[in-house]
């Protein structure tokens, strides 16, 4: 690490985008952050389901679903980057070929043994798969912060776990006691 380390890591928080998004790939989405450092960030999109289903994906990976229980469950776009790729956020962590331990109980796998014990029934209690993920290089999420583009906070599991899609980015935004509805009539340039 050099001396000029960032003053502030974003592992493990949410990335919130700001109303006036103009990128499409990130209007409206709560991103969660598994890896920020000195080299830029990685994280996942966890709001916004695609038409896929895991039953789907499954098929497509040629990966046997012994049980329906997550049949239906959405796989979602989780951002522009390998969106041929899966991944999946889960906890707990468990010891997957590839995996990014992001938090004691949290972690991003891009291996395909965990999609096996997923259908086997053997995987993680609780998991979003997403296609592709969000990259940003050295100093690039800095940069965009200073200019307003994303309000952050402390991830809260419960929120990508527990709640519908729908209510992700709303329950985010509550942590910061802001609601998204009045943030669009605020935002803007000072």
């Amino acid at each position: 690490m050099s001396s000029e380390s960032a003053t502030v890591n974003l592992t493990d928080h949410f990335l919130i985008a700001m109303p006036a998004m103009a990128d499409p790939n990130f209007s409206r989405t709560l991103t969660y952050i598994c890896e920020h450092n000195a080299n830029g960030a990685l994280g996942v999109i966890v709001n916004r389901p695609i038409d896929m289903t895991l039953a789907a994906l499954f098929e497509r990976v040629d990966i046997p679903m012994e049980t329906q229980e997550f049949s239906a469950m959405p796989i979602y776009f989780g951002g522009p980057v390998q969106t041929d790729r899966g991944f999946v956020l889960h906890r707990p962590g468990g010891t997957w070929q590839s995996s990014l331990k992001v938090s004691d109980d949290l972690a991003l796998t891009s291996s395909r043994d965990i999609l096996v014990a997923m259908g086997s029934h053997s995987g993680p209690a609780e998991f979003v798969v997403t296609l592709g993920y969000a990259g940003w290089s050295a100093g690039q999420i800095e940069w965009e912060l200073s200019q307003n583009a994303w309000l952050t906070v402390p991830a809260q599991p419960a929120v990508i776990f527990d709640l519908p899609p729908e209510e992700r980015l709303p329950a985010a935004m509550q942590l910061l006691g802001v609601n998204f509805a009045s943030l669009s009539e605020v935002a803007g340039h000072a």
